[in-house]
């Protein structure tokens, strides 16, 4: 039978958005994790330059765009890294949907990527799109429950795939039990940390803290720099899967643009304009999180992310998000997009202004 791809997540939405429309100034979209604020200054301007725009940059990024990553990554979690065990990529989301395929080629007897069972449902769709399985993993009070994987699933496995902070969820994982658990078995742990900056609980962690052997930390400039439309990003780590996935990717043509290479490692080299985001992100969780309350709605702070994972008593995601869609004009994301443990859930995303995100509190009010 051949391969019908299922409809995108987000285009599940429509009925939502009609359920929002009666409102006055319309529907808040809160559903995708997509930046509206203003990308920092100084990388446009470089961006604008065009360097590099007349030749074929390079696949893996050139020296001053790894040299940039690698800066931040030992500023950022006090790892020393090699650039050459640093490599760029097309936006981590196509690095995540096409990374089990690429390990496959590397180690046809294994079929099964690992993911967790709440969480970005790119990870699954990459082992489906590669022909080969996918398998969810229990989550536990936001970690991977690592003990329940069916040790035949462990013997199949090409790749685990952890995600800290968690989108949809906000937790962080142990990322060091998930890298031992991983050089044990013989399995890559592929650490997809794009919400890295975003931590709220303690410091930001990466799984590079507990050595480069057998894993791979994914980050992206996206989030951190709202650049989401500038496609760019890097993975980095164990070095022989650096310099195997840095040669397919080079012959699969996959490279980012060389203006966008030199404005990201000018990113990279700046801090000010994440710690400004950051505070942007904080108040505008707690004004959704506080506005939420009194519907009796729990919508804790997450520990990290700019997501609140929320529940009402009663409900299943899909009616949460009819309810804020009518009484507020909201547009969320129902947690069954991101698993069936998620069923009972529905994400927001706090990534529209906080006049329009005022609005929205003020509506929630208005209903209760």
């Amino acid at each position: 039978m051949s391969f019908v791809p299922p409809p995108y997540p987000y285009e599940r939405l429509d009925g939502l958005k009609k359920l929002a429309q009666h409102h006055e100034g319309g529907p808040i979209d809160c559903s995708i994790g997509t930046p509206i604020d203003a990308p920092p200054g100084i990388v446009l301007e470089e961006l604008a330059r065009v360097i590099g725009a007349r030749g074929y940059p390079p696949s893996i990024g050139s020296v001053e765009y790894r040299t940039a990553a690698a800066s931040w990554i030992e500023r950022r979690f006090g790892v020393a890294i090699a650039i050459d065990q640093v490599a760029a990529c097309v936006g981590t989301k196509e690095f995540v949907a096409s990374l089990a395929q690429y390990l496959h080629l590397r180690l046809p007897e294994r079929d099964t990527v690992l993911y967790p069972a709440v969480s970005y449902p790119t990870y699954a769709m990459g082992a489906t799109l590669a022909g080969l399985r996918a398998v969810p993993v229990r989550v536990v009070n936001g970690q991977l429950d690592l003990t329940s994987i069916n040790p035949a699933d462990v013997e199949r496995a090409l790749v685990l795939w952890s995600n800290s902070p968690s989108n949809p969820t906000g937790a962080l994982d142990d990322l060091e039990e998930a890298a031992l658990w991983g050089r044990a078995h013989g399995v890559l742990v592929a650490s997809d940390e794009c919400y890295a900056e975003f931590t709220w609980v303690g410091r930001p962690r990466s799984i590079l803290e507990h050595g480069l052997d057998g894993v791979i930390a994914v980050h992206s400039i996206s989030k951190r720099s709202n650049l989401a439309g500038v496609r760019a990003g890097f993975y980095a780590g164990d070095a022989q899967i650096v310099a195997f996935l840095r040669l397919v990717r080079q012959h699969a043509g996959l490279m980012v643009p060389g203006p966008v290479q030199a404005a990201v490692a000018v990113a990279y080299g700046d801090d000010e304009h994440v710690e400004r985001q950051r505070e942007t992100y904080r108040s505008r969780l707690q004004l959704l999180s506080d506005a939420l309350s009194p519907l009796g709605i729990a919508a804790p702070m997450p520990d990290g992310s700019f997501y609140l994972w929320c529940h009402k008593e009663g409900l299943d995601g899909w009616e949460l998000a009819a309810l804020l869609a009518e009484a507020s004009g909201l547009i969320v994301s129902p947690g069954e997009l991101y698993g069936d443990d998620g069923m009972n859930f529905a994400r927001i995303a706090g990534v529209q202004s906080n006049d329009r995100l005022q609005l929205a509190a003020s509506r929630l009010r208005s209903s209760t």
